[in-house]
């Protein structure tokens, strides 16, 4: 028996029991008369099984009662059986679905704007490509590796919708096979763009990467995901996505190299996503990759942050100033509102 608000699900096992009950027969003459074998006789009492039409013949000689009554209960059965599973699901998924920021979602035109519980729980079914949400709790669909700053529930799922939408425009970027050398390869020339503006390197960034076997998508952030970027395998690609309305230079930087950082360190597809160490290991890399910490120590010993020097020093790394910036205030060197107007603004989300 299976229950549901609406719903009450009973197998046709209930009135078999009930017929050999009032017939004083027990479960095993019951199999005998049938010719079929105890197991399969306790398992249609308790709807483990199907009851066929064969077996609904069978009971018509053994119980006296006509093979038809069988198996419209045995199909009632069913279609009960069936809505009473699907009102739990859905009961399951309007609470799951409160966990998902909906209306921004809605509003950066992901899903269709509604107010109906049972519609937004539909179109996040279709969104992320489920039959029920809870499906998104298997590892095998959301492993992804990313650069978050700060982990709760509700950004889990933020993260799981920002994630869905940068793999579906992902599918619309063609790229050649996957080669990890040939992006080794191009990381100094990806290093050389931070000194040029969105406009300049985001159709060379997007070609090279693509010649790699890696879409790159820009997105707008998604409010309560904490998400930086995130990259994962999608089919015959890698997929990187990466926030960048309104983001800072260095950090649009510091973003791509960490989850360049992922793909060259071998952090994609692993069964359970990236592990703490794998994230530290990526911060680490990106940060010698965008400024190597045997040029950068000496800098930062003789202590003298002035914009002139600063820009000095970019100049000679071949990076943009913003990013020194950024080393230097994550380092503690010098404040969070210092030397910022070095600092570019990126608006680029909705590039794909």
């Amino acid at each position: 028996m299976e229950r549901s608000r609406s719903y009450i699900a009973t197998p046709p096992g209930a009135t078999i029991r009930e017929q050999l009950d009032d017939r004083g027969m027990s479960q095993k003459e019951f199999a005998t008369r049938m010719d079929m074998s105890e197991k399969h006789i306790s398992r249609l009492i308790h709807g483990e099984v199907q009851l066929t039409p064969e077996v609904a013949v069978r009971l018509e000689m053994v119980l006296g009662i006509p093979a038809k009554f069988w198996n419209n209960l045995e199909a009632i059965y069913r279609e009960k059986l069936i809505k009473a599973r699907a009102e739990n699901a859905m009961d399951a998924d309007v609470t799951l679905a409160k966990q998902l920021p909906y209306s921004e979602m809605a509003k950066f035109g992901w899903v269709p704007e509604t107010r109906i519980a049972k519609e937004k729980v539909i179109h996040l079914r279709k969104y992320f490509e489920v039959v029920e949400l809870s499906l998104l709790e298997n590892s095998q669909i959301t492993r992804i590796a990313c650069r978050r700053l700060a982990v709760t529930e509700k950004s889990d799922f933020a993260l799981l919708a920002w994630v869905q939408e940068v793999k579906l425009k992902a599918r619309h970027v063609m790229t050649a096979p996957i080669d990890i050398k040939s992006l080794i390869k191009i990381i100094p020339e990806i290093r050389r763009m931070t000194t040029l503006n969105p406009k300049e390197f985001c159709p060379g960034l997007k070609t090279r990467l693509a010649e790699c076997g890696i879409a790159l998508v820009f997105l707008p952030h998604l409010k309560g995901s904490f998400l930086q970027g995130a990259s994962f395998m999608d089919g015959n690609k890698i997929v990187v996505g990466l926030t960048a309305r309104g983001k800072d230079a260095d950090k649009f930087w510091f973003g791509l190299f960490h989850e360049l950082a992922h793909i060259v360190l071998g952090h994609i597809g692993q069964p359970d996503g990236t592990s703490e160490q794998d994230e530290k290991n990526a911060d680490n890399w990106a940060g010698e990759m965008l400024i190597p910490s045997k040029a950068f120590e000496p800098f930062k010993n003789r202590e003298n942050y002035s914009p002139a020097c600063v820009c000095d020093f970019a100049k000679r790394l071949g990076i943009a100033p913003g990013i020194v910036v950024g080393k230097l205030q994550n380092e503690g060197c010098v404040g969070y509102n210092m030397l910022n107007d070095l600092k570019k603004h990126y608006v680029i989300a909705g590039q794909v």
